[in-house]
């Protein structure tokens, strides 16, 4: 069957081939600088680190970028593990990336980077390892530690480290270098008037502050020679009052005019959580948010911009192109949901892009685990043993699968991938299971994209769907099949509260399917974050909200990096009660009580909202009847996406 590349005319502007320096670019798409911490306590590449960059050149990306390695480690180590181009034998699995990189169709690229003061202080990054003093532009006492004033000979010795860095990179085969000075880290740290209070030639006026970043650029083409791409990092607005604003971004751009190959336009700083979300744009932005940064600089350059900004949908790429708006766009957690986005949009498969749902359980396993994972791509953090794809069944079996919610329908895709016979039954009427209600809030719509993205899969993968029917130990035994997944939920937990079964008490999932059973006023019973995030969804639907948790806090079980980006909407949308516990559900709220004190909350509406437990004894039920039998989702534990997601691909691949 002929190769049908119909994307090309779909998105000319995004498949235009262009050139940068001595490099022809295929596409305008270049995967973002992203750096996973599957690295050794030396600061080397791992064999995981290589997958997961060959994976990248694999789906199409014109160009793939690594991201943060760190020129001069002495100082410059701001997380736990980083790529330290200083260290000894760091060049043989750098070599062997560029090579992979290569040898699946796009350039190498990689970012060199020094966290300034971070280096020496605890950071999103985290604690270990870190460098004995913290050096940034001037003495400042920061909330974790004292700062060193970073002295001249000091400086220029980082401004050569730039230059050797990039030349041990261009030796490894890498094909362009970027220069990080955004986020928050040592370039940004120099250019903020906030932190920088030299009175020498690098403090002051705007061009002295910028002098290190602009020497360290020379020093870096000096060293990789005149045709070799550089890539500069800057922001387009720091979006604080500690960093640098708009009008002072484009004069930064200018200087680097014709010094630079392309200028990559971010915002924000990493270790503020609430910048952090919109450096990488939580659910609560619109895609894109952050384009109209590039869009700035480029009126005032000649030099190519890249723009970023939680970019995942071809069109909305071909139209920032094509509009004006940037030369290029960077791909960053897209990409690891979907590494093969450029390729699928060549094919003109957009419908077939596995959304990022910007939850950042990247980040949060990166430090957490010092690894990567991602809620909607199960292959993410082991791309070593999944790179060479996956063997066919031994053995064609009848398999049925009991529920399609994510995990059903994610076992029963690829058991069907695999060649088993699959059946796929639900009690509702339509696939997709607590993926519906999960995804109806206005900020999660990249969930209700999901299941759709999985609902057309499993049609596509040839799988039976039977609807509206429950599975029972009779259908199992009628069925008879060879294999039986169980994957038929959770049940919402429903406490001996007096007044629970009010007409005016709403389970949750029920009030995030037809909020308009709620009344004006709705208190909501668990502080977790499904609780949390109806607060925000019903806020915005004019109600007022009150959250009743009886822990210190609420989205505790949130990871942290998306915790910084829903605290805020929270607290706009809903009064908070913690350490708070719900004695009774009357006529007109609740009675609660705190530290001995109880009180009433008026509410029209009062939302359950107080987790899930699994029917662990109907799945035994369902799992008595077969030989071969495996339990997946909420189901077996009740979790996330990810656990859902996860589980059942690997136990369909043991099939």
């Amino acid at each position: 069957m002929a190769d049908k590349r119909n994307g090309k005319e779909k998105y000319p502007h995004l498949f235009e081939a262009t050139r940068i320096g001595n490099l022809r670019l295929k596409n305008r798409i270049i995967a973002a600088p992203t750096s996973p911490s599957c690295i050794t306590t030396e600061g080397h590449f791992t064999y995981e680190m290589l997958a997961y960059l060959e994976e990248r050149a694999k789906g199409g990306a014109a160009v793939v970028t690594y991201g943060e390695a760190i020129v001069h480690s002495a100082t410059g180590k701001s997380h736990n593990k980083q790529l330290q181009l200083d260290s000894f034998g760091v060049k043989q699995l750098l070599r062997e990336a560029s090579r992979l990189i290569h040898n699946n169709g796009a350039y190498a690229n990689i970012q060199l980077s020094h966290g300034g003061m971070y280096g020496g202080l605890e950071s999103v990054g985290g604690t270990d390892g870190r460098c004995s003093e913290a050096y940034g532009p001037s003495e400042f006492d920061m909330p974790q530690g004292h700062v060193k004033e970073m002295p001249k000979e000091l400086i220029d010795e980082i401004i050569d480290s730039y230059g050797k860095g990039a030349k041990l990179c261009k030796d490894c085969g890498f094909d362009m270098v970027q220069v990080h000075a955004a986020h928050g880290w040592l370039f940004s740290q120099f250019l903020s008037p906030y932190y920088n209070k030299r009175t020498d030639e690098f403090g002051g006026s705007l061009e002295n502050r910028a002098r290190f970043f602009v020497k360290a650029v020379e020093a870096v083409r000096e060293a990789v020679g005149p045709a070799f791409p550089i890539e500069a990092r800057i922001s387009g607005d720091d979006l604080s009052d500690t960093g640098i604003g708009m009008d002072e971004c484009i004069e930064v751009a200018k200087m680097l005019d014709g010094k630079v190959d392309l200028i990559n336009v971010s915002c924000g700083n990493h270790e503020d959580p609430a910048l952090f979300c919109r450096t990488h744009p939580s659910a609560f932005f619109k895609r894109g948010v952050n384009v109209y940064l590039a869009a700035e600089i480029k009126k005032h350059v000649k030099t190519p911009v890249a723009c970023v900004g939680s970019l995942n949908d071809p069109a909305q790429m071909e139209e920032i192109i094509a509009g004006g708006e940037s030369d290029y766009v960077e791909i960053g957690r897209a990409l690891v949901a979907d590494p093969y986005i450029p390729e699928k949009a060549l094919r003109d498969e957009a419908e077939d892009i596995t959304p990022c749902l910007r939850c950042y359980e990247c980040f949060g396993e990166t430090v957490q685990c010092e690894n990567i994972k991602c809620a909607v791509n199960p292959k993410i953090g082991l791309q070593l043993f999944s790179r060479n794809g996956f063997a066919p069944a031994a053995e064609k079996k009848r398999v049925l699968v009991a529920g399609g919610g994510p995990a059903g329908m994610q076992a029963a895709i690829t058991l069907a991938g695999r060649g088993h016979e699959v059946t796929l039954v639900e009690k509702a009427d339509k696939l997709g299971g607590n993926l519906h209600p999960a995804g109806a809030a206005y900020f999660k719509r990249d969930i209700a994209k999901f299941y759709q993205v999985l609902i057309n899969r499993v049609h596509k993968a040839g799988v039976r769907v039977v609807l509206n029917t429950e599975v029972t130990p009779a259908y199992v035994r009628e069925a008879a099949p060879d294999v039986l997944f169980v994957a038929i939920g959770s049940e919402e937990t429903l406490p001996p509260i007096p007044g629970i079964r009010g007409e005016n008490v709403v389970m949750a999932i029920d009030a995030e399917l037809h909020p308009e059973k709620l009344g004006k006023k709705v208190v909501i019973m668990g502080g977790g974050l499904v609780g949390s995030e109806a607060a925000v969804a019903f806020h915005a639907e004019g109600r007022e909200c009150a959250i009743i948790e009886m822990k210190d806090e609420v989205a505790g079980d949130v990871n942290m990096l998306y915790r910084g980006g829903l605290m805020p909407e929270i607290e706009k949308a809903a009064a908070i009660y913690t350490n708070t516990v719900v004695k009774e559900i009357t006529d007109s709220g609740v009675t609660v009580e705190r530290a001995g004190e109880q009180f009433a909350i008026e509410a029209d509406s009062v939302v359950c909202a107080l987790g899930f437990h699994s029917p662990w004894d109907r799945v035994d039920a369902l799992c008595d009847e077969v030989v071969e039998s495996y339990i997946v989702g909420d189901c077996n534990q009740v979790a996330k996406i990810f656990e859902a997601v996860n589980d059942a691909f690997y136990a369909a691949m043991r099939v």
